[in-house]
């Protein structure tokens, strides 16, 4: 368990910085140029690199030292947030530049840790447990570090805050390259390009949560991309109030993933997606409903309790049901559909609300949350864990 200990520190670290960030950029954004969306451009960036070059990367990874792959990712990621620093009002371009870059470097990051962490505790209850501790550590970070982050853009201000991320990022990435773990080395031909899409298609569970969770989070993107409007133009608030109501956000996910080993006791994985993703569209319509700050914020909470538990479930079901050898593959294929969901979310809500509004469009998307548990049910077996794949003898015929 060392190394997880060190690769919990490191994710610990950075996810402050992130987090900092998190809420600086589109605040920074907004307050540059008064635009929607403009704010919403800078999500829909941050999906391009995953959806472009993700899959062959995932494939890449398959030959690659994953620790190494992560170090030099956070490397490349700090570098990137330093571009930041040379924008201004009629520079808007170097912050756009520096999250395609950053994104680039999560590319390789994000799959290289999924795949990393079943070689470092294995696949049984410590899969679980450890996806547990991780999500239960970023829910805490979520709690403190929006807040942090708006008062320090409120004092010191952004440089400080964009100094304070790249920190982050440098130490991560010095406590990374200290991991010892290996994957043992593929054997035989290397994974072809779109191997993970294929695996991925092949199995049932795998193909039904890439569809119902990419449904849902297509939803959320859309959501996530009118926060700042949400809050200054329906709550009267300062923009930096985002922080706040991403902070009863980690403090929902904080419970959530405290909770999540036990709903994964009572309820089966088809039945805990399709609740979580319902009792997180209630909330969504409380959230974008909310009459003030405080109960915005109390629906925040409830919105991360159940969001919580089902990232954690369909992360724990990915890991154990993709073949090992093609890992990190099939995770660069669902972060790939995650960055689908939030390019096509950040760049047509805030389209949808020069049509139909602020407050509709709110209400129109959470909707669309609905439907996604609707659809789960419908695409997910009841019990993804006895339906995993003969997986060394079906990856040889291929």
């Amino acid at each position: 368990m060392r190394d997880f200990r060190r690769l919990w520190l490191s994710g610990a670290i950075s996810g402050i910085g992130s987090w900092l960030l998190a809420v600086a950029i589109p605040f920074h954004v907004f307050a540059l140029t008064g635009s929607a969306v403009a704010t919403g451009l800078t999500l829909a960036l941050e999906a391009l690199p995953a959806l472009l070059i993700g899959p062959w990367a995932g494939v890449l990874l398959e030959r690659w030292n994953l620790a190494r792959a992560m170090w030099i990712a956070d490397l490349v990621s700090a570098a990137a947030v330093g571009l930041i620093l040379t924008a201004d009002h009629g520079r808007i371009w170097p912050i756009y530049l520096a999250i395609l870059l950053e994104n680039t470097a999560t590319t390789v990051f994000r799959p290289a840790a999924r795949a990393l962490l079943p070689a470092v505790v294995g696949t049984g209850k410590e899969l679980a447990t450890a996806n547990a501790v991780n999500a239960a550590t970023g829910s805490a970070i979520r709690l403190a570090a929006p807040p942090l982050g708006a008062l320090l853009l409120a004092g010191p201000g952004i440089e400080f805050v964009l100094a304070v991320d790249i920190a982050s990022y440098l130490l991560s990435a010095a406590i990374i390259a200290t991991v010892r773990t290996r994957r043992h080395s593929c054997t035989g031909e290397a994974p072809r390009p779109l191997e993970g899409f294929r695996a991925t298609i092949e199995h049932r569970a795998l193909r039904g949560i890439l569809i119902g969770q990419t449904t849902f989070l297509t939803a959320n993107a859309g959501l996530t991309a009118l926060l700042v409007p949400f809050t200054v133009g329906r709550l009267h608030a300062p923009g930096y109030v985002v922080g706040y109501l991403i902070s009863g956000l980690g403090a929902g996910y904080l419970l959530g993933a405290a909770l999540s080993t036990k709903a994964a006791r009572l309820l089966g994985t088809r039945e805990l997606l399709a609740l979580t993703q319902l009792a997180t569209a209630a909330a969504f319509f409380a959230l974008f409903n909310a009459p003030n700050v405080p109960i915005a914020i109390v629906a925040a909470a409830f919105i991360g309790l159940p969001g919580s538990i089902l990232l954690i479930t369909a992360q724990t079901t990915i890991q154990r049901a993709a073949p090992p050898e093609v890992l990190a593959s099939v995770s660069a294929i669902f972060f790939a559909a995650d960055s689908l969901a939030l390019l096509i979310g950040a760049l047509a809500a805030p389209t949808v609300t020069l049509v139909l509004g602020l407050p509709l469009t709110l209400n129109v998307i959470a909707a669309l949350a609905v439907g996604a548990a609707a659809v789960t049910p419908a695409v997910v077996p009841r019990h993804p864990a006895h339906l995993l794949p003969v997986r060394k003898q079906s990856r040889a015929k291929g």
